[in-house]
């Protein structure tokens, strides 16, 4: 069928976005093919929750391999800082989705892989970039990449603080469905083995979050 990836086509593109996912994982601090490969493995089962086609589960498992490659092209010292980044810091990273959108490209990933990776920090209520898109504006694939990464770096290490555990990551989905992500996508994670968050806590939170102000997801 037309647009979808074959076998072979994805076992060639695999090897190439592995290496780069590898050094991606390195330039963050993260041990090798261990984040990136964990933001695509909870990435692919929430992707299942929701029955997506054989060759979108492909798209998003690529994509989740390469998101932050934008970041290593930039190469900023304050990527890795111990510090909060500034106000101009903050600006300057958001060119990040762009740029990995551009290398996506490079590599040879499908349009479809290319823009989640440009569309990983778009928000539910539109306080995303680099396109401000909200809600269903944002593709799927991509509401999922947001929620699977926020879960991902929340457990890890980072310079500037401490690693949360599963509990307390599963309480910040939850504290933000409805403002950075949505709120669909949050309730079948929480159905996952990764998290230790109940439905019940994630329906009694909605409720008293609707109004909270934009903030950035520690990443």
């Amino acid at each position: 069928m037309t647009g979808n990836p074959s076998t072979k086509a994805v076992a060639k593109s695999d090897e190439r976005i592995l290496r780069v996912s590898a050094a991606m994982d390195e330039f963050e601090n993260y041990a090798p093919n261990q984040h990136a490969a964990q933001i695509a493995a909870l990435g692919d089962a929430l992707a299942q929750k929701f029955n997506l086609a054989a060759h979108d589960r492909i798209f998003l498992r690529q994509a989740a391999l390469v998101h932050d490659i934008g970041e290593v092209l930039m190469n900023r010292e304050y990527i890795l800082s111990s510090q909060m980044l500034t106000a101009n810091e903050r600006l300057d990273l958001q060119r990040h989705p762009v740029i990995g959108e551009q290398e996506a490209a490079k590599l040879g990933l499908s349009r479809a892989a290319q823009l989640l990776v440009r569309w990983h920090h778009e928000w539910w209520n539109g306080a995303g970039y680099p396109d401000a898109l909200r809600r269903e504006q944002i593709p799927l694939s991509a509401r999922i990449l947001r929620v699977v990464d926020s879960f991902a770096a929340l457990t890890s290490k980072r310079p500037f603080r401490a690693a949360f555990s599963e509990s307390e990551a599963a309480r910040h989905l939850t504290e933000w469905a409805g403002i950075e992500f949505d709120p669909k996508v949050v309730k079948e994670f929480l159905t996952l083995e990764y998290s230790a968050k109940s439905e019940t806590e994630f329906e009694t939170n909605q409720s008293e979050t609707e109004q909270k102000e934009p903030t950035s997801t520690f990443e």
